[in-house]
């Protein structure tokens, strides 16, 4: 008996056989890369995610959020005491109310940000950062009218930079106290925007041209458990009768 001549098509090199080998081979290139990513992934993904938004009572608290809150604190570490200088070393009025603008507006945000961080678990320096600490410096060493040039141009270019990221911050914050405190930080960098420019020495080309470039990223200082952070407050024995935005300074009359 003759052996049968195979029948075409049949087989898996038939036109059904290549087919089916033709999905599996997809099947197993789109699985492979999701096992993998799991494998190398896994738990890690969910710890880096964690790390950055956590939740709290108050709403999720995302990094932006505990980067707003270091930042009014490093602010009132260095303003406050710039606000001291000027209210010693101002030659107008205008710039010592600018002075005691400072003053009285990072005391009463001091310690709403302090309460907050105790609120969220955020911790915060305790001492301005290298910046800071070398514009306090610029200010501790000038004298008469170079110090209101450079108490305005320092402190005005500080504000506008921090007044950005308050909006940024209060528009998109999840977290009650954050939104509480960018209001209140928002009310407190408008009024010493407002007492700088008061003071006739901002120079609006050249704070635009700052503004536009990008600041150099300064590192902050080590930071503290929010139980162990100093409150900043005026020195002892100074008055401070005007509270923030109560009244605009008169504009000063600078020479050329």
């Amino acid at each position: 008996m003759r052996p049968r001549p195979p029948v075409k098509g049949r087989g898996i090199f038939s036109g059904t056989g290549l087919v089916i080998t033709a999905l599996a081979a997809t099947a197993a290139a789109l699985l492979y890369p999701l096992w993998s990513y799991a494998d190398r992934q896994g738990p890690v993904g969910a710890d880096v995610l964690s790390a950055q938004t956590v939740t709290t009572p108050y709403g999720p608290l995302s990094t932006q959020d505990r980067d707003f809150i270091t930042k009014v604190r490093l602010a009132g570490l260095w303003e406050l005491p710039a606000g001291e200088l000027a209210e010693q070393k101002g030659t107008t009025a205008a710039v010592r109310t600018a002075g005691q603008h400072l003053v009285d507006g990072h005391t009463s945000l001091d310690a709403h940000v302090r309460t907050v961080a105790t609120q969220l678990g955020v911790p915060l320096p305790n001492e301005p950062n290298d910046q800071q600490k070398q514009w306090l410096a610029t200010l501790g060493a000038a004298k008469g009218q170079d110090f209101d040039r450079r108490f305005a141009a320092i402190l005005r270019l500080a504000h506008g930079r921090v007044f950005a990221l308050v909006a940024q911050v209060r528009a998109g914050t999840q977290n009650s106290l954050v939104r509480d405190l960018a209001d209140d930080a928002n009310a407190t960098v408008l009024d010493h925007i407002k007492v700088l420019e008061a003071t006739g020495y901002v120079d609006f080309a050249a704070l635009a041209r700052d503004l536009a470039a990008s600041p150099t990223p300064v590192p902050s200082p080590p930071a503290v458990a929010p139980s162990a952070v100093v409150p900043v407050v005026p020195s002892a024995g100074e008055s401070y009768s005007l509270p923030p935005a109560a009244a605009s300074p008169p504009p000063a009359t600078v020479s050329p």
